[in-house]
């Protein structure tokens, strides 16, 4: 995929002649299209006078407009990409951006929970105007984007979003009562993409039975953007019937896990190591079957605290994002955690040196107290899903690894375990530094500022 107004924008700023920008876009054209050299000509002059225009947009206004239209228009640089900062890459880099938009997300209108909690799932409280919180008027609301490697493997895609979407809101607590779908695939991506990757989604909502409600399909970029990528996301809206938030984890909880097969990430890992047989073990919702369960028993959930899934950067990432919103620490036995992974999943894994604690399993985690805890593993296990005890809730906020060997404190690492051959390339050169947070940081700060501004702006002309 090209971007081909980023590809004359750059070219311009670095003062590169036209003829030479216009040469390059049609280069990029020919990847994808066929059409006479002329035809590509006039697309490519007119994508280079659309980036001029644009970037000429602030000298353009009026004088007394000027400062006004910079504002808007001005992104606040940090001067740090993406891939250097780590964003999306389930580490500390990950974490600290996503910290930074929750803050930036916050408004006068409080929800119960908050993006501040840097949890998956939100939730706001239908019943807003009572001092007495029901439980019935909670709605849990999640959003889940799909795994960017699989673009050219729409159905899993589709399975494995919506999938982890319902997940998102079973471990809260809450029954899923509507998948939506955002969908954007380039301009040179064959239609049929659209559907394979509507048909994963509808596969696991009809096993699941919940109902597809709404949706959006777009190109990438419109005209400015050739390819075929496709990317998109489900929106999903629960009713919460337990409250399984982290805040709710207490000291001295059991930690249990589940089986975990895995879902996109170990998908993307089976693709690109020449594995795909491995994909079948993904292909399952005992994850939701699991949930479920608990669900039919009042007297068990009555004694769970929280739960999770293990997916953001693996184990290592999962309890970190968790310790900070209970202020509380762990201590895990690793050994029990690999025996909850498939076989064939853990020997894919170790044969590609992937480091199972810091991978995506999609197992399913539950704090709950000594008490109640057999009860779970005879539940679920006795339905077929493999579940044990692998830690236990401490009061000093760390997470302990103990093994034979010692004991170990974990922090995350600046990326997830790399689990594509690109990543065990591109994760050598780690740039996680002060300098670069502190570029970040001033980057939100300047973002801050430019709402405010628009904010008080906005609030003015109503009046």
């Amino acid at each position: 995929m090209a971007d081909l107004e980023g590809i004359a924008k750059k070219l311009l700023q670095k003062g590169i002649a036209d003829e030479k920008i216009i040469h390059n876009l049609i280069d990029q054209y020919k990847i994808y299209k066929s059409f006479p050299d002329n035809v590509l000509r006039k697309m490519a002059a007119a994508i280079l006078k659309e980036s001029k225009i644009s970037l000429s947009a602030t000298s353009q206004s009026e004088l007394n407009q000027k400062i006004v239209i910079n504002k808007l228009l001005g992104i606040p640089q940090a001067d740090i990409t993406m891939g250097q900062g780590g964003v999306g890459c389930r580490g500390q880099g990950d974490f600290y951006v996503h910290d930074l938009l929750a803050k930036l997300s916050q408004t006068s209108v409080k929800p119960h929970i908050s993006p501040l909690s840097l949890d998956d799932t939100g939730a706001i409280d239908l019943n807003f105007n009572s001092s007495a919180i029901s439980k019935s008027k909670i709605i849990l609301t999640k959003m889940e984007g799909m795994h960017s490697r699989l673009s050219d493997y729409p159905f899993l895609a589709g399975f494995h979003v919506t999938r982890a979407a319902l997940r998102d809101i079973y471990v809260k607590g809450g029954n899923p009562l509507s998948i939506m779908v955002d969908v954007h695939l380039a301009d040179d991506g064959d239609i049929g993409k659209l559907f394979d990757f509507q048909a994963g989604i509808a596969c696991v909502a009809e096993v699941a039975k919940v109902p597809i409600t709404a949706g959006s399909t777009l190109r990438i970029g419109g005209d400015m953007v050739i390819g075929d990528r496709l990317t998109g996301g489900i929106a999903a809206i629960g009713q919460m019937e337990y409250s399984f938030f982290r805040k709710n984890i207490q000291n001295g909880d059991i930690i249990l896990m589940t089986e975990g097969a895995g879902g996109g990430t170990i998908t993307t890992s089976a693709l690109y190591s020449g594995q795909p047989e491995v994909i079948l073990k993904t292909l399952n919702l005992k994850f939701l079957k699991a949930c479920k369960l608990l669900f039919q028993n009042p007297s068990i959930c009555s004694g769970i605290h929280s739960m999770a899934d293990v997916t953001n950067g693996g184990l290592r990432g999962d309890l970190y994002e968790i310790n900070n919103e209970s202020q509380l620490g762990a201590r895990i036995r690793p050994e029990f955690v690999k025996s909850l992974v498939d076989p064939k999943i853990l020997e894919m894994l170790e044969s590609n040196n992937i480091d199972f604690l810091g991978v995506s399993l999609d197992a399913l985690l539950i704090f709950s107290s000594a008490e109640v805890a057999p009860k779970i593993i005879d539940l679920l296990q006795s339905n077929g899903i493999k579940t044990s005890i692998v830690g236990e809730v401490t009061p000093n906020p760390e997470i302990i690894f103990v093994s034979p060997d010692g004991e170990e404190k974990i922090i995350p690492r600046f990326r997830e375990s790399a689990y594509t051959p690109i990543k065990q390339v591109v994760d050598k050169d780690s740039m996680n530094s002060a300098k670069n947070e502190i570029r970040i940081l001033q980057a939100y700060q300047k973002a801050q500022e430019k709402r405010k501004y628009f904010e008080t702006m906005l609030k003015h002309n109503s009046n």
